[in-house]
């Protein structure tokens, strides 16, 4: 339990200094900033090569968090929500109080409510949001572990 907290405080610490984390998510290895920081945004997009027309996930810890980052009424998603135990990210419309390059060119955001105990107390203790995107350069296989990341992306992070 001591690691998991130290790691937490250590991506704390990379995260309000506008830096980039890798870190496990529900569902794969992933590259993780304040999803409200620009610059920090932008490093991802740089170190995966990926174009910033292709939206990012933001990861919040729980549902009252999607309010203040969409305009929309997000109760008909909250409900179908309620029913999987899937890892499932939702399109929301009119993204708010975001970095701009996370918001997509129709306004939409996506967003996943986490349920990984790492990514849920990471988010809760930052305050703000997470990027979430693949720990590979764009076009790539995907890490599922943490042996299959690429060193290349390894020495790009904080």
């Amino acid at each position: 339990m001591v690691a998991f907290n130290d790691d937490i405080e250590k991506c704390i610490d990379i995260l309000r200094k506008g830096g980039i984390i890798l870190y496990p998510t529900d569902t794969i290895w992933g590259l993780g900033c304040d999803a409200t920081n620009e610059k920090a945004v932008d490093k991802i997009f740089s170190i995966k090569k990926r174009n910033e027309s292709k939206s990012l996930i933001i990861l919040v810890s729980q549902e009252k968090e999607i309010e203040k980052y969409t305009e929309s009424n997000p109760t008909p998603i909250f409900n179908y929500l309620k029913k999987t135990d899937r890892p499932t990210t939702a399109i929301y419309p009119l993204g708010r109080n975001l970095s701009k390059n996370t918001i997509n060119n129709d306004g939409t955001v996506a967003i996943r409510i986490v349920k990984d105990s790492f990514c849920k107390e990471l988010i809760q203790k930052f305050g703000k949001p997470i990027i979430s995107t693949s720990a590979n350069v764009s076009g790539e296989p995907n890490a599922t572990v943490f042996s299959e990341i690429d060193s290349q992306i390894i020495n790009q992070v904080d």
